[in-house]
């Protein structure tokens, strides 16, 4: 084989095999070809207020240009609806969200509520594994006045222990999500606290937009590196947190805040992230989803 030939040959293997790794079902919206780190597109399935089935809101949202919707868990819908609607589009559902981590958090002083919080962990896991996702997103803990940091961290980390068997017997990830809970503030301790666990099943659920108040979405993802197994499209400026109060910060579109997508991108390609990019902004009707949409393919391209 000549040089040029072998030159052509291996260009045209590389693609091809890139095109396979990042085509996300053979039924589905398929993602181009591309070296850019975020490549699938989903959002949260409260986000869309259209009065549909589930199937036709599955419908709609690949219409869209969506790849995949994530649920909460535990929810009040009907599992059958939800594959069903899921096997005639070919949409994903890349993950779930816990939906109780918030009311029993797992750093509660009262033992039964942290015991309520992993139950619903366990429903959470197997849920997912049902829908054929990989992670459950699982903010760990809230410190206040009523619970201190070490306290929070030792709570959480004995609860997420027991949780790691049903992790690794279901092949699920639990991805800790970034939040506004007052807990796991800087990334270097972010990274100590996953790494403390010794186990591939969990990680981290990087949310971008929620950084932004107090620290710099580049630098986290740096640090953090390969313990990222899914990203939060969010956005957030600092201009409102300042002018109007820190929850007026959120109030802007993707694209039109302070989480600078460039550098974000930048930094997630160094740390070899290619994959999901699940929106968690205010919803709407069709019209409202086209553009959160439209504004995510402009930040995945940058």
């Amino acid at each position: 084989m000549q040089k040029q030939d072998r030159r052509a040959f291996i260009k045209t293997s590389s693609a091809a095999a890139l095109s396979l790794a990042v085509a996300p079902n053979l039924m589905g919206n398929t993602p181009p070809v591309t070296n850019q780190p975020l490549i699938k597109k989903s959002l949260k399935f409260g986000m869309i207020k259209e009065d549909l089935s589930v199937l036709d809101k599955f419908k709609l949202v690949k219409d869209l240009g969506f790849h995949g919707i994530e649920f909460d868990s535990p929810n009040d819908l009907n599992d059958k609806e939800i594959l069903k609607a899921k096997r005639k589009t070919g949409l994903e559902i890349p993950g779930v969200v816990n939906s109780r981590h918030w009311k029993m958090p797992l750093s509660s002083p009262d033992p039964a509520v942290r015991a309520q919080c992993v139950e619903s962990m366990k429903t959470a896991l197997k849920a997912c594994k049902k829908y054929g996702g990989t992670t459950v997103l699982l903010v760990p803990g809230v410190v206040n006045d009523k619970v201190r940091y070490d306290e929070a961290y030792e709570r959480s980390q004995a609860e997420i222990r027991k949780l790691l068997p049903i992790a690794e017997k279901t092949g699920i990830k639990i991805a800790i999500e970034n939040v506004w809970n007052n807990f796991l503030i800087s990334p270097m301790e972010a990274a100590r606290y996953i790494d403390e666990f010794d186990s591939e099943m969990i990680g981290w659920y990087f949310d971008v937009g929620n950084i932004i108040r107090y620290g710099w979405a580049d630098q986290w993802v740096r640090i953090l590196g390969k313990r990222i197994i899914k990203i939060d499209v969010k956005e957030y400026s600092r201009k409102k947190q300042k002018e109007e109060g820190i929850w007026a910060g959120f109030q802007v579109k993707l694209g039109q805040g302070d989480s600078d997508w460039a550098s974000v991108n930048k930094a997630l390609r160094e740390v070899g992230y290619q994959g999901w990019g699940s929106a968690e902004v205010p919803g709407g009707d069709r019209t409202r989803l086209r553009e959160i949409s439209e504004n995510m393919d402009k930040i995945y391209a940058l």
